[in-house]
């Protein structure tokens, strides 16, 4: 009961933050938006009257880029835990089995061979060529790491597959960004480090479906990850199907994964970081931690947002250059303080 109160109590906390974070986003960027403008342009949409120029920037750039900033926080955050939880790792980084170095592909082939072949089916086209490429090297981190005699992957051979799969894949991101012309070369390059500019209604909508599905259906699992820390043979004999299990789970992590960087880009550390810090809160049960991070990750990453919209206002950096500046030290430092050993 009262693991039970503090574990409500940092819920309560950390969605405290997530709504003050959310409105700074909403206010600050590279032009400041009074608190009177935000709301003389959500009344006038309802009631259609004409917005200024800065409440139009609010209510088509600035309103759905942070919503954009929570949802694709929480859905890294979300697959950090499953995927952490799946491997029995702490340091398992949602991407690792090749899902974000496979979306990254599909986008850079997009860059490439779309401008060489004119290929363009409207604003669509590159959230799914990056969707596509996750699904399929996922789908082949899976297949080639199968054992053949029993049909079924151990987590040892879906990780040690995933880290060639990675190479593979951002070996051909590498060879792509060589061929390329300069101006695609460009969009590879900010693609690949991660930016919520192109964040508008429909892709919000997008993810933040994608993203509740996924989180309700990965807290019905959560008992069977639970299990799972004790071992595989351990988890079979309390009845937990680990094939089906690692399908399931996998599945949640391309959806998730695929949903937020087809239209943000790769964007890193989060959901390696994230679940690090939920830890020393509360402990190791994934339910916890599969909703404490769907509300902290919103709060990192709306942070590292606004931290890149201002530091060099108002050009922007890309908000993967800030989440890995802040996730590699705050990571060091748990790993010292953790002693993790693997």
């Amino acid at each position: 009961m009262k693991a039970q109160s503090k574990r409500s109590a940092v819920y309560l906390i950390l969605g405290i933050v997530l709504l003050l974070t959310f409105l700074l986003s909403l206010k600050f960027g590279a032009i400041v938006i009074s608190l009177n403008e935000i709301q003389g342009a959500i009344a006038k949409t309802f009631d259609g009257s004409e917005l200024s120029l800065n409440e139009r920037i609010f209510m088509d750039i600035r309103f759905p880029r942070a919503i954009a900033g929570v949802v694709v926080g929480a859905c890294l955050s979300v697959s950090g835990v499953l995927m952490q939880g799946l491997f029995r790792n702490p340091i398992v980084e949602p991407g690792l089995i090749g899902t974000s170095s496979g979306a990254a592909f599909g986008a850079s082939l997009y860059f490439v061979l779309g401008a060489t072949f004119q290929f363009h089916a409207g604003t669509w086209t590159l959230p799914l060529a990056a969707a596509i490429g996750g699904a399929l090297s996922t789908a082949l981190v899976f297949f080639l790491s199968a054992n053949r005699s029993e049909g079924r992957s151990s987590v040892v051979s879906l990780l040690l597959t995933g880290i060639a799969i990675n190479a593979i894949f951002l070996s051909g991101v590498g060879f792509l960004s060589y061929i390329a012309r300069d101006p695609q070369a460009r969009s590879i390059t900010f693609w690949n480090l991660g930016t919520l500019s192109g964040a508008n209604w429909n892709s919000v909508a997008i993810i933040a479906l994608v993203g509740a599905m996924c989180l309700i259906l990965g807290i019905r699992y959560t008992r069977h990850l639970n299990a799972l820390m004790m071992g595989e043979y351990e988890a079979q004999y309390l009845g937990i199907n680990v094939r089906h299990l690692q399908i399931v789970i996998m599945a949640i992590n391309v959806a998730l994964i695929a949903a937020a960087t087809s239209f943000t880009g790769v964007i890193s550390f989060v959901g390696l970081v994230v679940p690090h810090l939920l830890r020393l809160t509360g402990g190791s049960d994934n339910r916890y931690l599969l909703i404490g991070s769907a509300l902290l990750g919103g709060i990192v990453l709306s942070l590292a947002d606004l931290a890149a919209r201002l530091l060099l206002a108002p050009a922007e950096l890309p908000i993967g250059i800030v989440t890995s500046l802040v996730g590699v030290p705050v990571f060091i430092t748990l790993l010292r303080r953790n002693q993790y050993y693997f």
